[in-house]
């Protein structure tokens, strides 16, 4: 892995800046005055569309690493780091975050990505904010309701990646050095760690501004954040904070004129989760004009990684080459098959039918493309199985998308949905009021099973504290939202361990590890440069690989 070079301020003073006539960024301030934006036609709006076209499609960091294609990365990142998404080769693009790779550590490209490219993007919400003043004009409101939700959205994140203890264990932990748009670039030179309290009153602050700019506003679709988005984000960081009245207050907000996928939306093969629809309330569409698709033959793609049955291209890394993610085995034998989410996943069964034509024949419950899906298995450079693959996020396109990987990986990602803030609501009621919380948590499972019974999913992964109710709702939390980026973050915000070695595990050997507390890896390491430019910044320990596999865990 490449060893960093370059000073972080450097690096981040260059990205993502929008054009539109507008001359170099003042290098004393980091942002376009508003003299120099004055004379630019829509300037100030394309500041602001820039902040959410920034986040897909375009190669933010390093066109030599196919996973640099925008904010869904970071789903892969964070989910392949617990026990719920596995990879199959230990020469996956994402093994990295899996293997607690030692090019975890801070001197390293790896830990200058997420650093950089999250920066990045605040840069662009703090430019937005400087331009729109601290007292916006009801021209500037608009967008700087915008700025300021997608800054909270975006600290809110890396709070959770670099904190090594979530806010209700620790209030003092450290997160991430506060950048807004009142600093003055000799400020980051002496800018601490925010700990937990303060940043997360200051997303909240943000969240609270945003609300009101946003007031009456409606945009024209879901890949601009609007009211019910800011509700939806106080209630994850209500629910971080433990605050489960307004958790559950500002979760029941957000759902508000949506409504929950269906089955036949859930598990559609030609639409399911790459396409917009009622449940979903915020989403990033990728273009056919995006870098990432043009270029590299679209595999630095999320249609790369994540579809399957795009094998008429003979691109693409989960359908051509071998590099799939799949549900961990566990987790999958632990969901009932009166439960259709189920069907997102290949049963791992398939795999002892005794001939290629039986395996093919049996993956048609699964897909339109059995051949395809066989394909990606068998010959890849994976151990030769089918079971456990996700069939969960389909190809785009249609037929013509099975064929031509230009118009397939041409997916929407689903950043935030109903389902989501219904069990926000589910958990901060029943922590309020287990009664009550169960009868919503039965209500929501027997929409994905009808038989669903309560009680029976109840795995405390080493935290024995959290109550059966809590483990319950989790355990929803794992399934429904399966490749969607929580698994981290819920893993740390429950104080979980996580469970790799058992008997017939499908985690690969030599990273069957079981740990009883949140592993070190899911605590990011702060690029080197930051720490030595900003003495004030403290570090993160570098983490340290297990040595060995785990005894088999007993369920």
């Amino acid at each position: 892995m490449k060893k960093i070079i370059l000073n972080f301020a450097i690096v981040v003073s260059g990205l993502f800046t929008a054009t539109s006539c507008i001359e170099e960024i003042n290098p004393q301030t980091d942002y376009a005055s508003k003299d120099q934006t004055a004379d630019a036609p829509n300037a100030y709006q394309n500041f602001v569309d820039g902040i959410t076209s920034s986040m897909i499609g375009q190669v933010l960091y390093n066109a030599n690493y196919p996973y640099d294609f925008g904010y869904p990365t970071f789903f892969q990142i964070r989910d392949v780091m617990g026990q719920d998404v596995v990879i199959d080769d230990a020469g996956h693009w994402y093994q990295t975050w899996y293997t607690c790779s030692t090019s975890l550590g801070p001197r390293y490209a790896v830990a200058q990505f997420p650093w950089t490219i999250y920066y990045g993007w605040i840069k662009n919400c703090n430019t937005v904010l400087s331009l729109a003043g601290e007292n916006p004009s009801e021209e500037h409101k608009i967008g700087a309701g915008i700025a300021l939700a997608m800054r909270a959205m975006y600290y809110m994140d890396m709070a959770r990646m670099f904190a090594n203890k979530t806010y209700g264990l620790d209030k003092n932990a450290e997160t991430v050095p506060i950048i807004t748009e009142q600093n003055a670039l000799a400020d980051l030179t002496n800018n601490p760690r925010a700990t937990n309290e303060k940043m997360w009153n200051f997303i909240i602050s943000d969240l609270d501004k945003a609300e009101e700019y946003l007031d009456g506003y409606t945009r024209t679709d879901i890949t601009t954040p609007d009211k019910s988005v800011v509700y939806g984000l106080k209630a994850r960081a209500y629910q971080v904070m433990e605050d489960w009245v307004n958790a559950e207050r500002y979760a029941k907000l957000a759902q508000e004129g949506y409504s929950m996928m269906s089955r036949e939306e859930y598990l559609s093969r030609e639409t399911g989760f790459n396409t917009p629809n009622s449940s979903w309330m915020f989403g990033l569409q990728f273009k056919s004009t995006d870098p990432v698709i043009t270029n590299n033959d679209a595999d630095g793609s999320w249609g790369s990684f994540m579809y399957l049955e795009v094998n008429g291209s003979k691109c693409g890394y989960a359908s051509s080459y071998g590099y799939q993610f799949s549900i961990d085995r566990h987790l999958y034998e632990t969901i009932p098959a009166t439960d259709f989410r189920k069907k997102c996943f290949i049963d791992f069964k398939l795999d002892n039918l005794e001939s290629p034509n039986e395996i093919i024949e049996a993956l048609k419950e699964y897909s339109d493309y059995p051949e395809d899906v066989y394909s990606s298995g068998y010959d890849g450079v994976g151990p030769k199985t089918v079971g456990g693959f996700s069939l969960k996020f389909r190809a785009a396109g249609g037929p013509e998308g099975h064929s031509n990987q230009y118009i397939g990986f041409l997916g929407a990602v689903p950043l935030m949905r109903i389902e989501e803030m219904k069990l926000i609501e589910i958990e901060a009621a029943g922590m309020q009021n287990e009664s009550r919380g169960i009868q919503l948590l039965t209500d929501f499972a027997k929409t994905r099973d009808a038989e669903y019974v309560y009680g029976k999913h109840n795995d405390s992964y080493y935290n024995y504290e959290t109550s059966a109710f809590q483990n319950e709702v989790w355990w929803q939390r794992r399934v429904e939202l399966w490749g969607e980026g929580f698994a981290t973050f819920d893993i740390k915000r429950l104080n979980k361990g996580i469970i790799r070695s058992y008997a017939n595990t499908n985690h690969i050997e030599t990273f069957r590890w079981n740990v009883q507390t949140p592993p070190d890896w899911m605590n990011l390491c702060i690029v080197e440069t930051e720490t030595n430019y900003n003495p004030a910044c403290t570090n993160n320990p570098t983490p340290i690989a297990p040595t060995s596999d785990s005894s088999e865990y007993q369920w």
